[in-house]
């Protein structure tokens, strides 16, 4: 089955590599090899270094195996926790009474 290209919008790219840039200061304040994290992450190196480039097309299980070995795995826990925007339409909704 051939792979489907993950296309985002350039201001959404943005935010990925923005994701990935954070992953590679956090190793690097580590001291740790990119070897090591793959590893310890049991990913390849390639797949490393796609995470650290904020490739979209990477699954979040490499993204949270390389958090958990950089100890960041509770900043998982922070995506989607804030939805301000669900609760506004909630609250309408209630308002409404529908």
């Amino acid at each position: 089955m051939k792979s489907k290209k993950h296309l985002l919008f350039p201001k959404h790219q943005k935010i990925m590599e923005q994701v990935g840039e954070n992953i590679k200061l956090a190793r690097k304040r580590r001291k740790l090899t990119t070897i090591q994290v793959a590893e310890r992450a049991d990913i390849n190196r390639t797949t490393l270094y796609q995470v650290e480039k904020g490739n979209p097309g990477v699954s979040m299980g490499a993204y949270f195996n390389v958090m958990r070995v950089l100890g960041l795995q509770d900043d998982f826990l922070k995506l989607a926790s804030d939805d301000e925007l669900g609760r506004n339409l909630q609250d309408l909704s209630l308002l409404s009474g529908k």
